[in-house]
């Protein structure tokens, strides 16, 4: 029974996952073309901050078909052979993780700052200084999540785990349940319905109106995300809180494997937060529809069907032997 529970896991691991992973990484892609191919995106905050989270998303996409892969060949990540990859695993899950749930949440703040009435807090937020709030917050990241893996052992009958209980504590009850779940879901949740507050007042301002337009699309596609991220997080969060607070042993089989497929489960829903906010941008703006075609059609393909037409076109020249003069 156990065997054939394992056995399932790790085929929807690796179906969902692979579906979750060529769909992320194509909808992020596009994400990063529009927000820096249309003039109107080139200097906004918000979409640099979207543009450094579709960029993280693809490197933890990336990582995550990386496991999943390894789980279909050899039957598990390969976290409790190997020291080195038990560490590094949960240094990169937690760094782009991290990365990603801080620019939805800077995303959010910035959109209500850019939106509120008061001129001094529009106008105090500046490209500049989101790429350097970028910068450090990423810094901070490695360097956490450097220090949580370190504290990543293999331990006997459990396989790759957090060996030092105070730290064991502080990721069960700070790193996941906050770090991961409550606080980037609180403050982007917050931010965003301030921001949708202010643009429901923007049209009393003397704005122009493709700004105005701007700030209610970006608003609108901020909290669709807001949404989605605290439902699909939510579960993962409660589950792996769970988990590290009573892990089961392998000398458990059943209790193992039903553990492994809860969070298979659990853990394809998390990975949808990295892999749809091109989509749920698409669903909540027609202006970001009517984005996408004019950079994919007039921009993209435009530019590809020169560059074939030119090199076909291109003559060259003729290469005239030289005759031999005697």
């Amino acid at each position: 029974m156990s065997a054939q529970l394992l056995d399932v896991a790790s085929k929807y691991s690796l179906y969902s996952g692979s579906i979750i992973c060529s769909l992320g990484i194509v909808g992020n892609v596009i994400n990063i073309l529009v927000f820096t191919q249309l003039k109107l995106f080139r200097n906004n905050r918000c979409a640099f901050y979207s543009t450094v989270e579709s960029i993280s998303n693809i490197f933890y996409l990336l990582y995550s078909i990386t496991i999943t892969i390894l789980i279909s060949i050899y039957g598990d990540d390969g976290t409790g052979r190997f020291l080195i990859w038990c560490k590094l695993r949960y240094i990169i899950a937690q760094t782009f993780a991290l990365t990603t749930f801080t620019m939805i949440c800077c995303t959010t703040a910035d959109e209500y700052f850019s939106t509120n009435y008061l001129y001094n807090l529009r106008y105090m937020c500046t490209l500049k200084l989101s790429r350097y709030l970028a910068f450090v917050f990423i810094c901070i990241w490695i360097i956490h999540s450097v220090i949580l893996g370190l504290f990543f052992n293999l331990v006997p009958s459990i396989g790759c785990a957090i060996s030092n209980q105070i730290y064991l504590r502080y990721t069960t009850y700070f790193t996941y349940p906050v770090l991961t779940g409550l606080l980037p879901i609180a403050i982007s949740l917050l931010f965003s319905l301030l921001a949708y507050q202010n643009v429901r007042r923007i049209v009393r301002r003397q704005l122009p109106i493709v700004r105005r337009r701007l700030d209610r699309q970006i608003t609108a596609m901020c909290f669709i995300r807001v949404i989605a991220y605290g439902c699909l997080a939510t579960p993962y969060v409660s589950y792996r809180v769970y988990a590290l607070s009573y892990p089961i042993s392998r000398s458990e089989p059943l209790q193992f494997a039903i553990g492994q497929l809860i969070q298979d489960i659990f853990t394809s829903l998390a990975s949808l937060n990295f892999a749809i906010s091109f989509y749920l941008f698409i669903i909540s703006s027609s202006h970001f529809r009517r984005q996408v075609k004019f950079v994919l059609v007039k921009k993209c393909w435009n530019r590809w069907k020169y560059l074939c037409c030119f090199r076909n076109n291109q003559i060259a020249p003729d290469n005239i032997e030289p005759e031999d003069i005697n």
